[in-house]
């Protein structure tokens, strides 16, 4: 009895690491989905976030962004802008960074709510969410640059209309993801 549940602990080990690793791979791709601004460019990675925080939990989530995170961190060009603009912590430190941090606390929230109360709801969840990017960004935007620049318009304005229409299209997405959820049982 005891050597079936050694393995099915080690079966839950290696599938929980398979969907972290597959999980830092989509926040890559998202991330070098981009368009160029100045100084923070705009990915798909908040959308991609908030689908992990929604499909795997807050547990899994916080692993699976923490990983991204280290992988960035140790040198991996998982960043939006690295290779090109650096690697390492020497990136991590850089613009991004309070917004790198956002990730973390967005995907706890995303995945720490529950999503059976409606889409207004659910909307207001999603906005609640991601708001901790760009409040965490704007932060250290400020710290880093200064806060006699103007922070919002160049941290945050360019990215609110693509912003609600990744959530919008997150919000008809959800009930599939809590689908996906309860197929792969991660809680």
């Amino acid at each position: 009895m005891e050597a079936i549940s050694k393995t099915s602990r080690i079966e839950k080990i290696v599938k929980l690491t398979l969907v972290a690793i597959i999980g830092t791979a989509l926040i890559t791709i998202s991330a070098k989905i981009k368009i160029p601004f100045y100084p923070v460019p705009m990915t798909m990675q908040t959308f991609v976030i908030l689908l992990i925080g929604i499909t795997l939990g807050y547990k899994m989530g916080l692993a699976t962004v923490g990983l991204y995170l280290f992988e960035g961190i140790i040198g991996l060009p998982v960043f939006a802008s690295s290779p090109e603009k650096g690697i390492g912590i020497a990136y991590f430190i850089g613009p991004t960074m309070g917004y790198l941090i956002g990730f973390l606390v967005a995907v706890y929230f995303t995945g720490l709510f529950k999503y059976d109360k409606g889409i207004i709801n659910t909307f207001l969840k999603l906005i609640f969410s991601v708001s901790f990017i760009y409040i965490l960004g704007l932060v250290w935007l400020g710290v880093l640059i200064g806060w006699d620049k103007p922070i919002f318009k160049l941290g945050a304005q360019p990215f609110l209309l693509a912003e609600l229409l990744k959530i919008l299209l997150l919000l008809f997405l959800t009930p599939m993801l809590l689908k996906v959820k309860k197929l792969i049982k991660i809680t």
